[in-house]
């Protein structure tokens, strides 16, 4: 597929944010990129003419009930069919934080037999409770099977920053166990918290800004073509936007970020 031919739906609703931040991130590596308000995806029912539907952060509906729930459950009653045969069609799928909790809340992640019907996860109040903004380290653990992370060898850290109240990952208790291991036998597990040196971070604050059950920042669905993590790539793209920039003097053009939006692209670029 060539770039040019790539579109990417970023969609909002009231309450998102770092829309235009994903879209600015897609359009420099070349694709075509646009924010749509949900209202206009319905009205029109043109989600299929897009390869990639992106979820991004906020708060949508001010996450009310719970982080992600209303729009998670919004979609699915306006656009379960559409959503159904975008997903089927292996089309690429990614959720930022607040993304990641209405993916999470639509069944369509952690996926293990597909679209589940009911969660089959959590995204639950951070552990130490309240709003949580840093900067924190990442450690791939994927094999190669995440679209998302095909850039990124594994065992890398990368460091991408936080930014909410509600990202501590857990499954039901007694299913924890059984849980995990599936993750692990079919490739699932793409980001664990970590520190610099990528020692994990074992449920340890700060460098587990949330809680969540083993460090995890990020999964996939199991046919690796439906991601969500709770950290912002897209505000770990531009030099610029690193922490310590003023205290450099060189440094890279690009954040790490880059690497997971540049791994999407080279797989679709690489797709018939």
């Amino acid at each position: 597929m060539k770039l040019e031919e790539i579109r990417v739906c970023v969609l909002r609703v009231g309450g998102t944010n770092c829309d235009a931040e994903t879209k600015r991130a897609f359009e420099n590596l070349g694709v075509q990129a646009e924010i749509l308000h949900i209202n206009e995806v319905v009205k029109s029912q043109n989600l299929l003419e897009y390869q990639v539907l992106v979820f991004p952060g906020g708060f949508s509906y001010g996450d009310y009930v719970r982080a992600g729930v209303i729009w998670a459950n919004w979609i699915l009653a306006k656009l379960g069919k559409e959503l159904k045969a975008f997903v089927e069609d292996d089309r690429p799928v990614f959720g930022i934080c607040n993304g990641f909790q209405v993916l999470v809340e639509a069944g369509l992640l952690p996926g293990f037999e597909g679209l589940s019907q009911y969660p089959e996860a959590a995204l639950a109040t951070n552990l130490p409770p309240g709003y949580n903004c840093r900067w924190v380290y990442l450690k791939c653990e994927n094999n190669g099977k995440c679209i998302f992370s095909g850039k990124i060898p594994k065992g890398k850290v990368l460091r991408v920053p936080v930014a909410h109240s509600e990202g501590r990952f857990i499954f039901t208790k007694e299913q924890e166990k059984k849980l995990l291991e599936k993750l692990y036998e079919n490739d699932q597990l793409v980001f664990r918290y970590c520190d610099r040196t990528g020692e994990y971070a074992e449920g340890n604050y700060p460098m587990n800004p949330n809680g969540s059950f083993h460090d995890i920042a990020g999964i996939c669905n199991s046919e690796g073509t439906i991601f969500g993590l709770m950290p912002h790539p897209e505000r770990a793209f531009y030099w610029w936007q690193q922490p310590n920039w003023t205290r450099q003097k060189r440094m890279p053009q690009y954040g790490d970020g880059k690497l997971i939006f540049e791994s999407l692209i080279n797989y679709l670029e690489k797709k018939s």
